[in-house]
């Protein structure tokens, strides 16, 4: 899904003596944002039910597969960490990031509950990664690799596939477009829910590094280890 930010509707509201236009709703605190995730990863997960709720509400911008769309700078889903997923949903519909679309989109539908939350995750999971995804030029691919691999995998791990308690995301199978534009709003703090020490450090990269970073994890495909393990109920994923 991509993301939200400040209030994205504003009301209008008919007085007597002419039309006043409400305040806008405050964000979620971060605290308030974490309780929300922990009571969903409590919950059963229903990827049948998230799978339908997706096709509706989702898959016009993310597409029927959830592999984005590299024009529009939309972003694969396919096979993303499934905490992570749902710690997104849950600042969308927080306010504690920032994308009106996303804003949009999650009012319209109604996917602001945290079972809600946990099915889509779970059916976004479940999906195959993209077999090709946009990738940039090539040029800039090593010096790539030499930044992810010395500041990066430690928290991403040296395939890019996340941390092992799901809410690092996934890096791979990812568009070029998107990575770049992410690390870009990223180094301008123009998102809230995440680790200052992460701004600074692509603040500190020039164009041409993060250019470079974006080319060389747009080019980490296929599935890892951590898609190979089976859950309880026989499905494969987080």
């Amino acid at each position: 899904m991509a993301k939200l930010s400040g209030p994205t509707i504003t009301l209008l509201v008919l007085a007597a003596s002419g039309a006043q236009m409400l305040p806008q709703p405050a964000r979620a605190s971060p605290a308030q944002v974490d309780r929300l995730v922990q009571t969903a990863l409590q919950l059963d997960r229903n990827p049948a039910r998230g799978g339908r709720l997706y096709a509706k509400n989702c898959s016009s911008c993310h597409g029927p597969d959830a592999l984005g769309d590299s024009v529009r700078v939309i972003p694969s889903l396919a096979g993303q960490r499934r905490a992570y997923l749902i710690k997104q949903l849950a600042d969308f519909t927080e306010l504690e990031r920032e994308s009106e679309p996303m804003h949009a989109a999650l009012a319209r539908s109604g996917l602001t509950q945290p079972q809600d939350w946990v099915d889509v995750a779970a059916h976004l999971n479940s999906l195959p990664v993209a077999a090709f995804q946009e990738t940039g030029d090539g040029e800039g691919v090593e010096l790539g690799e030499a930044i992810f691999q010395e500041q990066c995998a430690s928290c991403h791990e040296e395939d890019g596939r996340g941390d092992d308690d799901g809410f690092v995301p996934s890096l791979r199978n990812q568009h070029y477009s998107y990575l770049l534009r992410q690390s870009r709003s990223l180094a301008t703090w123009h998102r809230h829910n995440v680790e200052p020490d992460l701004v600074r450090f692509l603040d500190s990269l020039d164009i041409d590094e993060l250019t470079a970073v974006a080319d060389y994890l747009s080019r980490m495909r296929g599935p890892t280890r951590d898609r190979t393990r089976l859950d309880q109920d026989g499905t494969a994923g987080d």
